[in-house]
């Protein structure tokens, strides 16, 4: 696992018109360079992003992958926006959102441009390539990071019609539900359970703030040296939502299995032996920093963001199948959504107690 960007020349599917963006670049922002060098970031399986290099200076650039897209998906216009809200008017660390192209005409599809930040992205939530002691202090870093995040006043920062203030996870069932059907392939018993579980016994209690959609480690930039959060990435799937479902989603290595390739798992490891603090420790730190004191549904809202990263990653899948993927080991990534799901219905089966602090 490296904790820098891994790079590779711009795969055949997402080249455009270098020449092209090179001019609209030059035009929309003031001092960009007089050449272009363009690389592909490798790791992501969503929106292409790549890196772009001119006169020494770098910046990020993210857009819509080519072909067809499965409705309301892959909508850089709002992750722009958001992170663009949260630079100006928060101490929310996100990258500078420099510029939005709505017009596919330069490349293809609308994309936007933001600035390279340098930093490590340590994707596996056990960090094996860090010290011991430094393993606690990180993910205490992304928990407090999270609950700043949600501690935002959306209408003050201009983004009270960022999503729908009531019902996100009701919402997010039926959108995934279709987005899953959209992009099926076979049949998988785990998934059918879910759908129809979930829509009857949604959370108890409904909340909103801004909800990320993808909080995980690999998500997060941190400080070359020190464990510190200097940068939150990949908005695709952020809108106004439940808080707790962005702390289940990050929690979701708690669930599934360490030996399982590719899944990034810790169930079955001795976790103090690794230095990583435990669920229920994860749990009461973001409880103690967003003034809760605790939570009830948890099995639901765990239940429901396997279900939903099931249905996010048989859309990588398909998206493989159909030769457009934005990594070049989508088609590997997407046969893994059948253990997700399975890990899904096996917590909505186990049920909850309300979790106290």
């Amino acid at each position: 696992m490296s904790t820098g960007p891994s790079l590779v020349d711009v795969l055949d599917a997402h080249r455009f018109d270098e020449s092209k963006l090179l001019a609209w670049l030059q035009k929309e922002i003031p001092g960009f360079g007089r050449d272009l060098q363009i690389k592909q970031f490798q790791g992501g399986q969503s929106n292409p992003t790549f890196l772009l290099t001119s006169d020494n200076k770098r910046y990020v650039l993210r857009k819509k992958p080519p072909g067809k897209t499965l409705p309301s998906a892959h909508m850089v216009e709002r992750e722009y926006k958001v992170i663009r809200a949260l630079f100006d008017n928060t101490d929310v660390p996100v990258p500078r959102a420099r510029v939005l192209c709505e017009d596919s005409e330069v490349i293809g599809t609308p994309f936007y441009v933001m600035d390279f930040m340098e930093g490590r992205v340590l994707s596996h939530p056990a960090l094996p390539d860090l010290e011991w002691a430094e393993r606690r202090p990180v993910h205490e870093a992304a928990i407090d990071t999270m609950a700043k995040m949600h501690s935002v006043d959306v209408e003050k920062v201009g983004l009270g019609d960022f999503g729908r203030p009531e019902g996100y996870v009701a919402r997010q069932v039926a959108r995934w539900t279709k987005q899953y059907e959209a992009s099926k392939t076979n049949d998988m018993p785990s998934m059918d359970k879910l759908m129809k579980w979930l829509p009857e016994n949604l959370p108890a209690k409904d909340e909103y703030a801004i909800a990320h959609g993808d909080y995980r480690l690999g998500n997060l930039m941190l400080h070359p040296d020190r464990p510190e959060v200097i940068a939150v990435l990949d908005w695709e799937l952020s809108t106004l939502g439940h808080p707790l479902a962005d702390l289940a989603y990050y929690c979701l290595p708690y669930h599934l299995d360490s030996g399982f390739e590719g899944m990034r798992g810790m169930a079955g490891e001795n976790l103090d032996d690794i230095g990583i603090p435990t669920e229920q420790e994860t749990i009461e730190r973001y409880c103690k920093a967003s003034g809760r004191d605790g939570i009830d549904d948890w099995h639901v809202f765990v239940s429901f963001s396997l279900f939903r990263l099931a249905a996010i990653v048989q859309g990588v899948y398909a998206r493989a199948l159909a030769g457009n993927a934005s990594n070049a080991d989508a088609l590997e990534v997407g046969k893994r959504a059948h253990v997700l799901a399975d890990a899904g219905w096996s917590v909505a089966q186990k049920g909850s107690k309300r979790i106290q602090l």
